[in-house]
């Protein structure tokens, strides 16, 4: 038994298009509805989200079923020695594509890879648990690193000014771009979509493919989806379960319950 190869990073290397739904519902069986619908990946959101460790391996092992969609988590916090051990904990359970909020400067990207890696490269604790396939998979200890795949969030005026820096780093893979909390650094709290806002996340785009590396952003606006993978977002999530399962079971209660206002 081998270490799986990481399909999702190969195709971020590659520089091809990857469409994503953010996953908040914090349910096993919700994500298995979604993880069969079609998307390149999903995210497992653990910072935003009710969710904790043995919520997200039950979602783990939902995705599991759907080989073609790749399961990518977000971490609540990947600083410092918490966090540190949070994402020696989601690798462990068989995470190979983690998001890391908050990612301000050269210095903290590093230390998030360096969570990611075994030494020498890196400080991650020997364990592997089921990413080992608890033990089964003889070589994983070699073979993991260079499939963990490292995302980090420029959401703050700091990581603007220091996007060069960040994506200088070595094992940084993409570098995701957080619109609300962006647009509060920015002064507009609640409004990504303010044109100061916007050009700050166009200018952000642009300078991460220059550097070489991909950007990602989230957005439910399909317009908005489309216009930033025209400015070359490689990996888009378009769209979030709760926020569909809101948006769409208010609109059904509206249609029947006050049908005249709803049309």
């Amino acid at each position: 038994m081998h270490n799986p190869i990481n399909p999702f990073k190969k195709a971020l290397h590659e520089k091809r298009l990857q469409i994503g739904l953010w996953l908040g519902l914090a349910n096993a069986y919700t994500t298995e509805i979604c993880a069969g619908a079609g998307f390149d990946w999903v995210l497992v959101d653990g910072e935003h989200s009710p969710n904790d460790v043995p919520s997200i391996l039950a979602q783990l092992q939902a995705i599991a079923g759907y080989p073609n969609t790749h399961a990518v988590a977000r971490v609540p916090v990947g600083h410092g020695h918490a966090g540190v051990t949070i994402i020696k904990r989601y690798l462990d359970l068989g995470v190979q594509s983690i998001l890391v909020p908050m990612v301000d400067t050269a210095e903290q990207a590093r230390a998030v890879v360096e969570a990611t890696r075994y030494p020498p490269q890196g400080i991650r604790g020997m364990g592997g648990a089921r990413a080992s396939r608890w033990g089964r998979i003889p070589k994983y200890g070699q073979e993991a690193n260079d499939q963990i795949c490292v995302l980090v969030q420029v959401e703050t005026q700091t990581a603007l000014n220091n996007i060069e820096a960040i994506a200088a780093v070595e094992g940084v893979d993409g570098i995701f771009i957080g619109p609300a909390d962006l647009s509060a650094s920015l002064g507009y709290i609640g409004q990504p979509d303010h044109p100061v806002v916007r050009a700050a996340i166009e200018d952000a785009m642009r300078r991460i493919l220059k550097a070489g590396k991909v950007p990602g952003f989230l957005t439910p606006d399909e317009a908005l989806s489309r216009h930033y993978i025209d400015l070359g977002g490689v990996f888009m999530a378009v769209g979030l379960d709760v926020n569909l399962l809101a948006r769409h079971t208010t609109a059904l209660a509206a249609r029947f319950k006050n049908p005249d206002g709803a049309k």
